[in-house]
C-alpha cells in the first residue's frame, strides 16, 4: 500500500526523513525519541495545509533553541516539490503549505483506494478485548442499555478498522440474586399458564408480560409437574431455562441494532469452573490477596450489628485506591469484584488489551477493577493495556416532555419498539452525535426532522445528493482532468483528506464519536459547496457543455461519498441511496 500511502501519512514520513538526513549530518543525535513528534493540520487553517512540532520537542535533545532547529528543518523541506511554502510560527512551530497537485493525487488515492480509504494498520494486529452491554439476563433490551451497546460496537469497528483484531464479548451475570428473582417470576407465569388466576404478580419480581411465554413453554415442556413444588425442586432448572429465554431476546433486540457479539461469557459457568478460586490463589501466590479485617463504614458510625470480620482482601491500595477490598462476603459468597476479577483474569489470557464498556453508575468501581488488572499485568510480566469507558444514561424526550413509552417491559423502554420508531440506523448514529460521558437527550420528534438541525438527517442528506447527481449527471466521473479543479473543490478535498488521520487519533483515544464528528463537517462542507452552485451557475457539479469539468466534479463528489461511506460503515450505519 506504499504507493497509496494517504496524504497524512505520506508527509509524516518525509518529515521523518528530514529528521534521519539531519542525524546524519549531525544536527540531530542519533536515537533520540521521535514518539512526540506530531504532523497534522494547524488550528488555524490559514495558517496552512500542514503543521509540525518537530522543532519544539528534538530541540532540547539537540542541545539547540526550537527556532535554530526549525530552521534547519525548513531547509530541507523547501527542496521538496510538493511544499510551495513553509512559516516557522511562534516558538518553533513549521506550518507547510502543500501544492494543489499533492490534494490532486490524495483525491484520486481516495478513488483507487475505495472501501479501504482511511484504513490504517496502526493497530499491529494486537487483539483487543471489548466487552459491552453485558446487561443482566433478566429482561428484554432497554434504552438505558442501548448506547453503551452502540458505542462498545462502534469501537470495535473503528478498532478494527484501524488494524487490531477485535474480540466482541458480552458478560453474562447469571449467577446472582437476580437470576433467582428471574426463575420466580417465570414460575409464576408457568403457573398462568397452566390456568391459574396468578393476580398482580409480587412486589419484588419482574412484572413484563415478556415472561408469559417462557412460562406457556414451561408449562408444554413439563405440564404440572412443578406447579405446587416446593421452590427446591425447581429453581435451579427455571432459572437455566428463563436465563436462556432473556439471552434469545437479548441477541434478538441487538440484532435489530445491528449488533452481535462474537463471545458470551457466564459469570456461573466461570464460578463453576472454580475460575475464583484459582485467581484468589494465583494473587494469593503473588502477595495480592491477604486475609483482614475490613475497616468500619467511614463518615458515619457502623450499624449496631456491625463486627470486624476477617476475609480475603485485595490489596488494591497498593494500585491507587482508598482501601484494600473483599473478594468474599463473610458467607463465603463471592463479592461482584471477587468475580469480575477472575473474569478479568480469564479475558487477560486471551487478549493483549482490555476495554470495559459500563455506565456511569459503575464509575465507583473503576479504580478497584484497573488495580486488579494492574497486578494481573505485574504478576504476569507483560503489561495488559486496560481502559472503561463510562457511558451516560440516555433522556428520552418527545413534544418538548421526557417520553414514556411501554408495551411489553413493564416499566421501561424497549430498545426493539425505539428502533422499530426510528429505524437502526437513526438510534446508532444519534448515540455518538455526543460525547458518552455527557448528558444525552433523545427526542422522538428531533431525530426523525428533515432539518440541518439533525446531524443523522444532515449526513444522509449529503450522501443521498450525491448519488442522486451521479445517477442523473449523463457523464461518468474521471480524474483525467482534475486539473480543472480549483480552490474550491480541492477545499472540500482537504476536508476528506483529514479522513484518514481522525481514524488514527479516534482509534488511539479509544473514541468513536469522533468519526461522526469528523462525517458531521464533511457533510457541512459539502453542502456549503452544494449550495454555491445555487447562487452561482458555473459552480454547479454538473457543467452543461464542459462534460470535462462535470466528470472532474463527479469524480470529487464520488470521493466524497465514498468517505462518507466508509466513515458510517466503522460506526455501523448504512449510507442511503436516496432520500
Amino acid at each position: 500500500m506504499a504507493e497509496m500511502q494517504t496524504l497524512h501519512a505520506a508527509f509524516a514520513a518525509r518529515i521523518d526523513a528530514v529528521l534521519n538526513a539531519l542525524e546524519l549530518e549531525g544536527v540531530l543525535p542519533s536515537g533520540i525519541s521521535r514518539a512526540n513528534v506530531t504532523v497534522e493540520p494547524p488550528r488555524d487553517p490559514s495558517h496552512g495545509d500542514l503543521a509540525t512540532n518537530a522543532a519544539m520537542v528534538l530541540a532540547k535533545p539537540a542541545q539547540t533553541n526550537p527556532r535554530a532547529l526549525a530552521e534547519k528543518i525548513v531547509a530541507h523541506l523547501d527542496r521538496d516539490p510538493d511544499i510551495v511554502g513553509t512559516e516557522i510560527a511562534g516558538p518553533g512551530f513549521i506550518n507547510l503549505r502543500l501544492s494543489d497537485d499533492a490534494w490532486r493525487r490524495e483525491l484520486a488515492a481516495i478513488v483507487a483506494l475505495g472501501g479501504d480509504y482511511g484504513r490504517s494498520t496502526m493497530g499491529e494486529g494486537r487483539k483487543v478485548n471489548v466487552e459491552y452491554v453485558s446487561a443482566n439476563p433478566t429482561g428484554p433490551m432497554h434504552m438505558g442499555h442501548c448506547r453503551g451497546a452502540v458505542v462498545g460496537d462502534a469501537l470495535a469497528g473503528l478498532l478494527e478498522f484501524a488494524g487490531h483484531e477485535v474480540i466482541r464479548e458480552y458478560y453474562v451475570n447469571d449467577a446472582g440474586g437476580q437470576v433467582d428473582v428471574l426463575a420466580r417470576s417465570a414460575h409464576m407465569r408457568y403457573r398462568e399458564a397452566l390456568g391459574e388466576d396468578i393476580g398482580e404478580i409480587p412486589e419484588g419480581l419482574y412484572p413484563g408480560d415478556y415472561l408469559v411465554p417462557v412460562g406457556e413453554k414451561l408449562a408444554q415442556e413439563f405440564g404440572p409437574a412443578y406447579k405446587d413444588a416446593p421452590e427446591s425442586e425447581w429453581l435451579v432448572l427455571f432459572r437455566g431455562r428463563a436465563v436462556a429465554a432473556m439471552m434469545d431476546m437479548i441477541r434478538s433486540d441487538l440484532a435489530q441494532l445491528g449488533i452481535h457479539h462474537d463471545l458470551f461469557s457466564s459469570e456461573a459457568e466461570l464460578q463453576a469452573a472454580k475460575k475464583p478460586e484459582a485467581a484468589e490463589a494465583w494473587l494469593r501466590e503473588h502477595g495480592y490477596v491477604y486475609d483482614g479485617v475490613l475497616e468500619a463504614p467511614k463518615g458515619k458510625a457502623p450499624p449496631e450489628d456491625w463486627e470486624p470480620v476477617q476475609l480475603p482482601l485485595f490489596r488494591s491500595t497498593q494500585f491507587g485506591d482508598d482501601q484494600d477490598r473483599p473478594i468474599k462476603k463473610s458467607n463465603g459468597a463471592w463479592t461482584y469484584f471477587g468475580a469480575d476479577l477472575a473474569y478479568h483474569l480469564q479475558k487477560a489470557q486471551n487478549a493483549d488489551e482490555l476495554i470495559d464498556i459500563w455506565g456511569a453508575d459503575h464509575a465507583g468501581t473503576v479504580k478497584r477493577i484497573k488495580s486488579a488488572v494492574a497486578a494481573l499485568s505485574e504478576g504476569q510480566g507483560k503489561a495488559i493495556p486496560f481502559d472503561v469507558k463510562l457511558v451516560q444514561m440516555v433522556q428520552l424526550m418527545k413534544g418538548g416532555q421526557p417520553f414514556k413509552m411501554s408495551k411489553r417491559a413493564g416499566n421501561f423502554v424497549t430498545l426493539a419498539d425505539v428502533v422499530e420508531m426510528v429505524g437502526k440506523d437513526v438510534v446508532r448514529f444519534t448515540m455518538l452525535t455526543r460525547k458518552p460521558d455527557a448528558q444525552m437527550d433523545f427526542d422522538f420528534d428531533k431525530v426523525v426532522e428533515a432539518s440541518k438541525d439533525n446531524p443523522v438527517f444532515y449526513l444522509q442528506y449529503a450522501h443521498a445528493r450525491i448519488r442522486s447527481t451521479l445517477r442523473k449527471a449523463g457523464v461518468e466521473p474521471s480524474g483525467d482532468h482534475l486539473d480543472r479543479l480549483g480552490a474550491d473543490e480541492l477545499a472540500l478535498v482537504r476536508e476528506a483528506a483529514q479522513f484518514p488521520r481522525v481514524v488514527e487519533a479516534a482509534a488511539k483515544a479509544r473514541e468513536p464519536h469522533r468519526i461522526a464528528f469528523f462525517l458531521g463537517d464533511l457533510a457541512a462542507a459539502f453542502h456549503s459547496f452544494w449550495n454555491a452552485g445555487n447562487d452561482d451557475p458555473s459552480k454547479r457539479i454538473i457543467q452543461e457543455g464542459d462534460p470535462e469539468l462535470t466528470a472532474a466534479r463527479l469524480y470529487l463528489a464520488d470521493a466524497v461519498g465514498q468517505v462518507i461511506r466508509n466513515g458510517l460503515g466503522i460506526l455501523g450505519v448504512q449510507a442511503v441511496e436516496e432520500m
